[in-house]
């Protein structure tokens, strides 16, 4: 299986770079970060008219007409340069919308007039934990009974509390009373869960690759004793294990992409190994990145402590490292990994 990119895909890997470095650049994001709404609003509708928000939905459906591998490749780059908002949510939510026959509410997604946060049960009690709440007009709950689109003021209570990635606005609620805009059952939403387990693996495969890339300009730039550090052995070997971390990354978050397009028998082993194995990586090669930067690493100023705080947020996305891990054992075909 060839997982490089096609000329198609590496055509929106550059553009999507491109804009997201002229739209958004780290002042920018910084910027937003320290505003009450870290949504952009002409920002947000420039992105949807770009497709991205339907990159992955069929054409019929107001769509591009791409699969979930590009859909990564996208999420990928959003990882990469620490975009601020609920991007991830607002996809799902246009698919849920498309998959319930919500057209109207699809509609308005596509074209960014609609943003989406995501709700994730956090208890028995009927809970939520939901980012992004407070940029959103809609609430995507997804739960194990299915995907539920409400709208963001019918909910009884959403109370924020702190969160460690700055650019992540948290809270605890109920739907209470939401009304809803669109449902789909457990078969449809289950797909649209795994959907999401691998665009969020692709934005931390970003967040790995830029936590490399970070480090070994450094390397390459600081010196010390009239030296660059990156001839030092524990600073050099750190860059390597960070660029073995991004490929391994890379690899298998792109063939879980792969698989599920094709509706493979061993898919779903495959994305709970991406979704585990990316968010150990992205931790670690963003604590190595902020030791690799030494004193200048652990100041407010720099961005190396941004990588660190969002990858620790989109790890506990969509479930935790163990919870991925039992999945991993529990998948079709786990029986070759276990006796291997």
């Amino acid at each position: 299986m060839d997982l490089l990119p096609n000329a198609d895909q590496a055509e929106i890997t550059s553009s999507v770079d491109a804009f997201l470095t002229a739209e958004f650049p780290r002042a920018t994001v910084r910027e937003l970060i320290a505003s009450t709404d870290p949504v952009d609003r002409e920002r947000w509708k420039r992105c949807a008219g770009l497709g991205w928000f339907g990159l992955g939905l069929p054409e019929e459906d107001g769509g591009v007409g791409y699969g979930v591998t590009e859909e990564a490749l996208l999420f990928r780059e959003i990882g990469r340069h620490l975009t601020p908002g609920p991007l991830l949510a607002t996809v799902l939510g246009a698919r849920v919308a498309a998959a319930a026959g919500a057209t109207r509410a699809a509609a308005e997604i596509l074209d960014g007039h609609s943003v989406v946060g995501l709700a994730e049960p956090a208890g028995t009690d009927g809970s939520a934990r939901v980012l992004d709440g407070v940029s959103a007009d809609l609430v995507l709950l997804l739960g194990p009974d299915g995907a539920t689109l409400t709208e963001r003021a019918g909910w009884a209570t959403l109370t924020p509390v702190g969160c460690v990635d700055p650019a992540s606005r948290l809270a605890h609620g109920r739907p209470g009373a939401a009304a809803v805009v669109a449902r789909v059952e457990t078969e449809k939403a289950a797909a649209i869960r795994e959907r999401g387990v691998v665009l969020t693996a692709a934005m931390l495969v970003g967040l790995i690759e830029a936590t490399r890339d970070m480090s070994t300009r450094y390397a390459c730039q600081r010196e010390q004793f009239g030296r660059p550090i990156g001839t030092f052995q524990a600073v050099k070997h750190r860059c390597a294990d960070m660029a073995v971390r991004a490929e391994a990354a890379y690899s298998l978050t792109v063939l879980a992409a792969l698989l599920v397009d094709r509706g493979h028998p061993d898919a779903a082993l495959h994305v709970a190994a991406a979704k585990a194995l990316t968010g150990v990586h992205a931790v670690a090669n963003a604590a190595d990145n902020i030791q690799n930067h030494g004193g200048i690493g652990v100041t407010a100023e720099h961005d190396a402590h941004l990588y660190l705080k969002r990858a620790h947020v989109l790890a506990t996305l969509f479930g935790s490292r163990p919870e991925h891990l039992r999945a991993v054992l529990a998948a079709p075909g786990a029986e070759q990994v276990r006796d291997s």
